[in-house]
């Protein structure tokens, strides 16, 4: 069995309401670690935990829920930056020769404020911290579709293209303060959401993914375990693709 040196540990998980992020702070709550549970949405806390509501996307909101946790549990040792939303379009849609529509601003900017601006900010507010702390992980999420491109989601692939660029800079910057930085690329994940949309739909992701099934939210969740684990020592900088083999053009 690995040691994976998070017993006791704090944790803030971001988007942790419903679907992955749930998941993800369930998994490090069985580990033993005392797990701040962040969400825009009602929720709830895990064991030996706290659930706060907390618009990533606004700095004051932010401040304010690292705040209380350093007042909580005084350290904190790992930050999963999950939440994110959906506003697909395509860029221009044209049908018998017309424009028939675009992307607007909002669809654009507010995956941009949440998706990729709230990374940033949350990352900003945790960091001192952090280094406080004496070091930790933080674990971003982007997506296979950040490494690949996806049709009609130019908003949403622009953030988590984004994410991963952001990881890259701060695995060089905060090395030297022992603080490892990695990202999770996820594939098709069966969410509450995602098993909501027609089966066809679910059928045509099966087939697109080479293990032949979608994964589960606790497959993400094990994989930030792993990275934020003393067993992934020695892995900053990283883009781990969790997708049951989704390759671009499948």
């Amino acid at each position: 069995m690995i040691e994976t040196g998070l017993t006791n540990k704090t944790v803030i998980v971001t988007g942790a309401a419903a679907g992955i992020g749930k998941a993800t702070a369930r998994r490090f709550a069985a580990e033993g670690c005392r797990v701040a549970s962040w969400d825009v949405k009602d929720g709830e806390a895990e064991a030996s935990g706290i659930f706060q509501k907390v618009d990533v996307a606004n700095a004051a909101s932010v401040e304010a829920a690292v705040e209380e946790v350093m007042r909580h549990w005084g350290a904190i040792h790992v930050l999963v930056n999950n939440a994110g939303i959906l506003r697909d379009g395509q860029l221009v849609k044209i049908r018998d020769g017309a424009i028939a529509g675009i992307m607007s601003d909002e669809q654009f900017d507010s995956v941009i404020a949440v998706n990729l601006k709230g990374v940033f900010t949350c990352t900003r507010a945790v960091v001192p911290r952090m280094i406080a702390s004496g070091g930790g992980a933080i674990l971003n999420a982007s997506s296979v579709v950040g490494l690949y491109g996806n049709f009609g989601q130019t908003n949403y692939v622009a953030t988590k293209a984004g994410v991963i660029g952001m990881t890259r800079v701060w695995a060089r910057e905060l090395g030297k303060y022992n603080i490892r930085v990695n990202a999770v690329a996820p594939g098709f994940i069966a969410t509450d959401m995602v098993k909501a949309m027609p089966e066809k739909i679910l059928e045509a992701l099966r087939g697109r993914t080479p293990l032949g099934r979608m994964g589960q939210p606790e497959d993400i969740a094990n994989a930030y375990l792993w990275l934020a684990s003393d067993a992934a020592s020695f892995v900053t900088g990283a883009v781990i693709s969790v997708d049951g083999g989704v390759v671009t053009g499948t």
